[in-house]
């Protein structure tokens, strides 16, 4: 219930005509560049929240009323569908996702490097909750390191907590999305985990719903893809 009174209250003190999407922390460094982009094109305002994906689920279940939902996988937004919360006739894979590595101080290049001793706590976001620290786990257990680096790891509770945790220096490294790591870390291969297939669609009943599948055209068009990739994020192949 916390969590629907913190969406309602954000969601109440924007402009009725907003368009409201709810959108995976990884998205966080696109948002405004999304938001004018969108805005330039139709003449519409959207307004994200931020948060990690089965946060933002959760919120859809119980009723926050957003019009759209974009998730960093695609399993929560199959699920939302089949429950009755997303239409499903919209539902879109939007990008694939990558996960990159990164420590403060450049020490930490590759994954096995996180074994050293000088390396006492690696911040990933919490798999539970967030498909980037799914990726982040299932290419430490490729690589044959989860035994070795799991004492060490604290969890954030998205990608961009996960971040902060190696910029503050209360990390010494940290694995998390690449769109927040871009000029900066080691992009990992994506042959180590599960493909990141960022999907999202239209939530049901949603507010504004025409508006809403407008926004996932513009996402998914020539316009959002550009945004998209210059973000990090790797649009699928046009049909």
């Amino acid at each position: 219930m916390r969590l629907l009174a913190t969406a309602l209250l954000a969601v109440t003190s924007l402009d009725a005509a907003d368009l409201l999407v709810a959108a995976a922390s990884d998205l966080a460094p696109l948002a405004q560049s999304l938001e004018a982009g969108y805005a330039r094109k139709t003449g519409e305002k959207v307004r994200f929240t931020l948060a990690s994906s089965g946060s933002l689920a959760r919120q859809i279940e119980n009723g926050a009323p957003f019009d759209v939902y974009l998730s960093a996988n695609d399993k929560y937004v199959t699920d939302l569908a089949n429950a009755g919360h997303l239409d499903s006739a919209t539902l879109v894979t939007y990008a694939f996702g990558r996960i990159a590595l990164w420590s403060a101080g450049g020490t930490v290049r590759s994954l096995e490097d996180l074994k050293n001793p000088e390396v006492k706590h690696l911040a990933i976001p919490n798999p539970e909750h967030a498909p980037y620290g799914v990726a982040a786990r299932k290419a430490l257990e490729n690589r044959g390191l989860w035994k070795d680096v799991q004492p060490k790891i604290v969890y954030g509770e998205n990608v961009r907590q996960a971040l902060q945790f190696a910029e503050s220096r209360n990390a010494e490294a940290v694995i998390t999305s690449r769109t927040l790591l871009l000029g900066r870390g080691i992009l990992l291969p994506a042959e180590w985990h599960d493909p990141i297939r960022q999907t999202g669609g239209v939530v049901k009943p949603a507010g504004q719903p025409d508006a809403a599948r407008r926004f996932l055209k513009f996402l998914t068009g020539p316009d959002g893809r550009k945004i998209l990739e210059r973000g990090g994020l790797f649009p699928p192949p046009l049909s």
